[in-house]
């Protein structure tokens, strides 16, 4: 049974041009699940969002669409559109823990109104011609309201549960509940993956001894940590910091192309690193460096600096 691992969306960093540059870099994942698009009632969707999803940009990389709404008939046009750009699947997200997304009861915030949210599948399932998968959590303010859900679920022929076992409530902070993931092995009957604090190969290691049958994971923050994680796990490769020094530098270059002055690459650059330093010895001192830089020569000279300079922990 091969392990499959799925890329999470993360909004506004795993777009089409961080998507191509990690699939040249670092093949090998099962699928990259795109942010979220929000259709507009007037049955229209945002422009940017939407050349994300096209297939010219995202040629060659396994992409699952998402779609955030609680209106039926909205889902229903905008899987339409994307199955006529050729998606075979697209994804429901009941997951985001938002504020703003929340108070307008879409993401996780649709988790609440149980009745209202079964009607809403009983209509896509029976409208829409392509195959759903769901990324849910498992309630927004209690537990309890777990075991609900699974019995709406598992009345839809879903085609991926993807399973993230936190409360909306809990937005990234707490532990997986992993008690929850498990009543979902044993009582709901479709094909599920796991999401929640993957974020290191022996993370991966843990849950699998944990959960052996379980060979279907999504990982998020631990991919922009270690952009050579799954490689790691699946193969047992080193991993190369200098092919992430040129994965990095791609990304810098295309995103100077696409963005209409060097701020905004400095401010998308400097959000990556966060998440990426830590893979480092020694990195405290080049985050401080990078967050200061003002200028896109004086970020990439404390990269520079800290490739040549500091080794991967050995320790992941």
């Amino acid at each position: 049974m091969t392990d499959q691992l799925f890329f999470a969306p993360l909004e506004g960093i795993t777009g089409y041009i961080y998507r191509n540059a990690h699939h040249e870099y670092f093949p090998g994942i099962t699928a990259y699940m795109a942010p979220f698009l929000s259709p507009y009632r007037e049955r229209s969707l945002n422009e940017k969002l939407f050349r994300d999803v096209l297939p010219e940009n995202n040629k060659g990389v396994p992409l699952i669409p998402q779609i955030l709404t609680n209106h039926a008939e909205d889902f229903i046009w905008t899987a339409g559109a994307l199955n006529e750009l050729g998606y075979t699947e697209v994804n429901l997200n009941l997951g985001c823990p938002s504020g703003t997304v929340v108070a307008k009861h879409k993401g996780a915030g649709f988790l609440e109104d149980t009745w209202q949210l079964d009607r809403f599948l009983e209509q896509i399932f029976e409208k829409t011609n392509c195959k759903i998968s769901i990324k849910t959590r498992i309630g927004v303010h209690s537990d309890d309201e777990w075991d609900e859900l699974l019995q709406i679920f598992g009345k839809y022929p879903i085609e991926t549960l993807y399973i993230h076992p936190r409360l909306r409530t809990d937005f990234y902070k707490n532990t997986p509940n992993k008690e929850a993931f498990s009543k979902a092995l044993t009582g709901y009957p479709g094909e599920i993956c796991y999401n929640g604090d993957l974020f290191e190969k022996k993370d991966i290691q843990e849950f699998r001894k944990e959960f052996p049958e379980q060979n279907l994971m999504m990982i998020g923050r631990g991919f922009l940590k270690n952009p050579a994680l799954h490689r790691m796990y699946l193969w047992e490769e080193e991993p190369d910091k200098w092919k992430i020094k040129e994965f990095y530098d791609r990304l810098c270059s295309d995103y100077s192309q696409s963005f209409s002055g060097e701020i905004p690459v400095l401010y998308k650059m400097k959000e990556l690193c966060i998440y990426l330093l830590p893979l480092f010895s020694n990195h405290e001192k080049y985050l401080k460096k990078i967050k200061k830089a003002n200028h896109l020569s004086d970020f990439k000279i404390v990269f520079q600096n800290l490739f040549r300079e500091q080794e991967i922990l050995s320790d992941l």
